[in-house]
């Protein structure tokens, strides 16, 4: 069995260029403003969730980025200490986290922050702590 599961290793290598173990490390979240969707990679499971980024007159910054630090929970000073639970921050004062309006999930709704149910920040936060920001990706895209 451990010859098999060796075997199948180096073989994952050679085809797709790096470990199993260092794909089940991975984590990249896409944000697709176009669908107001997430999808998250983290090894092996996929997950797809609706999300909901700037409203007419803000922005929610495009490109590719990594984590700059995480809240739990985070009060935004600059919008009426607004709660923003489990938040993971991209790129500034930009986030992605959870949010209470869930019925605006799906549309733009935001400041520029990419919200999403708590219990789906819940996981993705989870997820960036257990991999490390340097293993984590984040893009967003039209």
């Amino acid at each position: 069995m451990k010859k098999f599961l060796l075997v199948s290793a180096v073989l994952a290598t050679a085809l797709f260029g790096t470990s199993v173990a260092s794909q089940a490390a991975m984590l990249e979240a896409k944000i697709d403003v176009s669908s107001q969707t997430m999808t998250v990679r983290y090894g092996l499971e996929v997950y797809r969730w609706t999300v909901s980024t700037a409203r007419p007159g803000y922005f929610t910054p495009r490109g590719t980025y990594r984590p700059q630090r995480t809240a739990r929970m985070w009060y935004s000073k600059k919008y009426h200490m607004s709660p923003m639970p489990y938040s993971v921050f991209f790129h500034g004062g930009y986030a992605i986290h959870g949010t209470g309006a869930v019925g605006q999930l799906g549309r733009p709704a935001s400041h520029g922050c990419v919200r999403l149910h708590t219990a789906n920040a819940a996981a993705f936060y989870s997820m960036v702590r257990e991999v490390g920001f340097g293993n984590t990706r984040i893009v967003v895209t039209n």
